[in-house]
């Protein structure tokens, strides 16, 4: 067996089931499961008519590149969300959900003939980014994204000497779990030093349809609706109060690689991003993304896809197909995102100390005690609700587990059951049971 192997930690949703290993949770109370970033809004119809109407394609076998059509729905979909042109045929690889992309592409990328290779990361972060980076022969390297910088990768504090064995940058944004998004400020050093050093960059934005404010796209706004401010959709939730207090100055679609590159005179050398329907189309059993970005690097990757045996199955395709070319039903997913969040944070405040997203649909949370996996362990006990250990999401790095003390909190079920876990929260932390 490949020795790497034993270089991977167990998953953070493994570690929980050996946290709760044991602990009857209180059988009087209903089970509300917030750990898991799994979209439970309802798949919409017309998706699944497509999936169903064809699925005679199912005869033949797809080829890696995918169908004309689905990567001209994606090529529509990217000119109108990022006001960006890319050539179907040569910057869009259709692929199986952007997980397993952000896993094999760090297997295209990596030289194994380097001595020493460093894959750059955000710390909290997406552990798809720590595996891969291993099984390629290369050595994470961990940014500390903190409270006080902003929940910020701070690129500066990299040793200069290191820079020569990075490879490639992982970034996420909007962030897993801190749900804060990239200023153009940010890209522009990013790429900087991506053309100063010559890593890629391959830009996670999973996360990118999930925002609070119904505003132009492709404008390079970012995050959640501003204190006070109302949406424009009838019938949608009020944003959150003053106290809350929101890190967002825009509350439109949050900025993209795509985007920024553009508005900053930069090509797409060296820079890819990954996008999926999983969280924008309620589809996570789809399995169905995109990668896009340096021609050159798109085509390696689809020689390494061809050998891989990655081709998307051809319903799957005529279905990812219909859901990049309609957007009214991810309008409606935000107004749902929107109305939780705004209904949560006000039980929180005070409970809990949290700063709004500006987009994705987490509550990045510090608790009392500052043992996250004690309470967690603890609350689920009490109150059968499940919440994600912080320490669970990240290494420790000059020191610190920057995830320590914190918890995830994926507002994914129902408006009743979120506003439920909400409050058992609230009781659980005032009846003193936290540790």
């Amino acid at each position: 067996m490949n020795p790497r192997l034993n270089q991977l930690q167990p998953y953070p949703f493994q570690r929980l089931r050996d946290l709760f290993a044991g602990v009857a949770p209180n059988p009087d109370l209903r089970a509300v499961n917030l750990s898991i970033g799994e979209p439970r809004h309802a798949t919409p119809e017309f998706i699944k008519e497509a999936l169903t109407a064809n699925l005679q394609g199912l005869s033949s076998y797809p080829i890696t590149q995918g169908s004309e059509d689905l990567r001209e729905a994606i090529s529509n979909w990217s000119r109108m969300r990022y006001g960006v042109d890319l050539d179907p045929a040569n910057q869009i690889l259709p692929v199986n959900g952007s997980r397993e992309a952000l896993f094999a592409f760090a297997q295209a990328v990596i030289d194994p003939s380097k001595h020493v290779k460093r894959v750059l990361a955000p710390n909290p972060f997406y552990q798809i980014y720590e595996g891969a980076a291993l099984l390629a022969g290369a050595k994470p390297y961990f940014l500390n994204t903190l409270p006080e910088n902003g929940f910020r990768c701070d690129f500066a504090a990299i040793p200069e000497d290191l820079w020569e064995t990075v490879q490639l940058a992982y970034v996420c944004s909007p962030g897993n779990p801190t749900g804060r998004v990239m200023s153009l400020a940010d890209w522009r050093e990013v790429f900087d030093l991506a053309d100063r050093h010559g890593f890629v960059i391959a830009s996670d934005e999973c996360y990118s349809e999930i925002y609070f404010h119904e505003g132009a796209l492709a404008e390079g706004g970012a995050g959640a609706p501003r204190s006070g401010e109302a949406t424009p959709e009838s019938g949608a939730a009020p944003a959150a109060p003053q106290t809350v207090g929101s890190r967002a100055s825009g509350g439109g679609p949050p900025l993209g690689a795509l985007t920024a590159a553009k508005e900053l005179g930069r090509d797409l050398h060296n820079l890819v991003v990954f996008n999926s329907l999983s969280k924008r189309s309620n589809v996570p059993g789809l399995r169905s993304g995109f990668v896009a970005g340096d021609a050159e690097l798109i085509r390696q990757f689809l020689l390494y896809r061809t050998y891989h045996g990655s081709a998307m199955n051809p319903a799957v395709q005529a279905a990812s197909v219909a859901a990049w070319r309609d957007e009214g039903h991810v309008q409606e997913n935000r107004r749902q995102y929107r109305e939780k969040f705004a209904a949560v944070m006000p039980i929180l405040q005070g409970t809990l100390e949290f700063d709004a997203p500006d987009a994705a649909f987490y509550l990045w949370a510090k608790v009392p005690g500052a043992d996250d996996t004690v309470f967690a362990r603890e609350l689920y006990r009490e109150k059968h609700v499940t919440v994600l250990p912080g320490s669970y999401l990240a290494r420790e790095a000059k020191g610190v587990n920057p995830g320590k003390g914190f918890i995830r909190i994926a507002l994914v079920d129902g408006l009743e059951q979120c506003v439920e876990a909400a409050q058992q929260i609230v009781e659980f932390v005032e009846t003193g049971t936290t540790h």
